[in-house]
């Protein structure tokens, strides 16, 4: 007898469907898994065996043929345990269900039947719906995950032997339910505020600029200066995470096996923070088995990159085209798998390489040709991507000690930063992108002209403070930014001199 159990296989963050197709008859007693299994799924046999007797069910003495359509697509992961287990039990008779083909079935069996959760559930569940899937048999620890797509009865199982008693109505199972409106509440409680940053007036500035134009940010300041806990407060500036939004971010964090049962669905931005030792691999992603890095675990939110110099100059350098296209490309033998990142770049280091150039009340002890070589561990190229450069100063100790009673909140300055993106999102409505840091430079031509006067003070700025010639897009799009928090459809002079500020490392003292 011929069963065919239906399932999703995962290729980078998209799924496919697979059905396990298992034939039992006559001949020496033999088990064949084809249809490009991997290690995991072939080692999937013995996992099967002793589940399947510690069920107390049994192993036909027969030959077991299971195939896996499509054959041409390699299949990777213990996900296929299940339905390979319950495609036999049918084969053999030993179990009788009605009608599976609006089913589909994915977990990982242990040796005595209990079912083990898998990653990137929400990305399969989301494919079997595509494919008119309305019944989706899951492990228990994974359901309040898949319950997040709608239109799908999603049945969490502790074991094979409880999901059997439900087919034989012993003992039904309550599909689970997602209460998405509650999980976005619960997401944005609470998390770091401005309203708790004493001093850095100019810094929050300049951060507010870029969080309405999803610009890349670089701090440069002293050891101390609040860089690190300015960054932090960032996300909750930033426009709410819309639901689609939010399920794209679920699906990378789902892959990567970074959610909880009690956060199944990630409703706030996210930030990520990778220690400056992390690898090329680490930060873009890749593998044997290819997986997203920290660069698409931070898509819709940001990736802060803290003493940036120190950073492995290849991981760096990895990091340039995915900025620039807002995705991941990793080819393998097995084929290309895409992941998206659509981030915003957050970058700190110090002034030199003790950290107190220019600073107040330390003295700096570093020689010009030192200076010079810690400022070009950050390549021409990565510096292009970035569209502010932020002079953080030490905090003077009367900010300190004042209390923080008249700061403003995130939620004040989110406002101004909401209403910025909604101008940049009806202007840019009918060209596909969302903000000014993404303009292209036909779009620049458009949005961005500038009156003579402010041509003028541009032309004295390069001629002036040795600006490169890189400076040039960065600062339209960055006083583009500053008239839409003003409201102006016009960039005005004001504009663009608070732009001119924000490039640090183009003028001539850091060459």
């Amino acid at each position: 007898m011929i069963s065919k159990i239906n399932s999703v296989g995962l290729h980078g963050l998209e799924g496919y469907f697979i059905q396990a197709e298992t034939d039992v008859s006559a001949g020496v007693p033999v088990w064949e898994i084809v249809g490009l299994p991997d290690n995991a799924v072939k080692e999937s046999k013995e996992r099967i065996r002793a589940a399947v007797k510690h069920s107390g069910y049994q192993i036909p003495g027969k030959r077991v043929v299971v195939n896996l359509a499509p054959a041409g697509i390699k299949k990777e992961g213990a996900y296929l345990d299940l339905p390979i287990a319950i495609g036999m039990l049918i084969s053999s008779e030993q179990v009788s269900i009605c009608s599976l083909t609006d089913s589909a079935f994915f977990g990982e069996l242990s040796l005595d039947g209990s079912l083990r959760p898998i990653h990137g559930v929400l990305p399969m569940t989301i494919c079997a719906y595509q494919q008119g899937i309305k019944r989706v048999f899951l492990p228990k620890e994974n359901a309040a995950e898949a319950a997040v797509v709608s239109g799908v009865e999603v049945y969490g199982a502790d074991s094979l032997q409880e999901l059997l008693a439900h087919f034989s109505g012993q003992k039904k199972i309550t599909p689970a339910a997602a209460d998405v409106d509650a999980l976005f509440r619960l997401g944005l409680q609470g998390g770091p505020d401005f309203s708790e940053v004493k001093g850095q007036k100019a810094a929050k500035r300049a951060l507010e600029i870029a969080a309405a134009g999803g610009h890349n940010v670089l701090m440069i300041g002293p050891p101390g200066a609040g860089k690190t806990m300015l960054a932090k407060r960032i996300p909750s500036i930033l426009p709410d995470l819309s639901f689609e939004e939010a399920l794209d971010v679920t699906k990378i964090h789902s892959i990567a096996g970074k959610l909880s049962q009690e956060q199944p669905l990630v409703t706030r931005r996210p930030f990520r923070n990778p220690h400056h030792t992390v690898s090329a691999v680490g930060l873009s992603g890749g593998g044997s088995n290819p997986r997203p890095g920290e660069v698409s675990l931070a898509h819709h939110g940001v990736l802060f990159l803290d003493e940036l110099p120190e950073f492995r100059k290849d991981a760096l350098e990895i990091l340039r085209q995915p900025l620039e296209d807002g995705s991941v490309s990793i080819t393998r033998a097995q084929g290309t798998h895409s992941y998206p990142c659509e981030v915003m770049l957050v970058a700190s280091m110090n002034p030199c390489p003790c950290g107190f150039y220019g600073d107040k009340t330390h003295s700096c002890g570093c020689a010009p040709h030192q200076i010079k070589k810690y400022l070009s561990k950050v390549s021409g190229p990565l510096l292009d991507r970035i569209d502010l450069h932020i002079e953080v100063s030490a905090v003077p100790y009367e900010d300190l000690e004042q209390k923080n009673a008249g700061a403003e909140p995130s939620s004040v300055i989110k406002e101004r930063v909401n209403k910025a993106r909604e101008i940049q999102r009806k202007r840019y409505q009918e060209t596909g992108i969302y903000s000014n840091a993404r303009l292209t430079p036909a779009l620049m031509e458009e949005y961005c002209a500038l009156s003579p006067e402010g041509s003028e003070l541009l032309k004295q700025a390069f001629e002036n403070l040795g600006l490169s010639a890189r400076a040039h897009n960065r600062i339209l799009k960055v006083a583009r930014t500053i008239a839409d928090l003003a409201e102006s459809e016009e960039i005005r002079p004001e504009h663009l001199a608070e732009a001119i500020q924000y490039r640090s490392l183009d003028r001539k003292f850091w060459a």
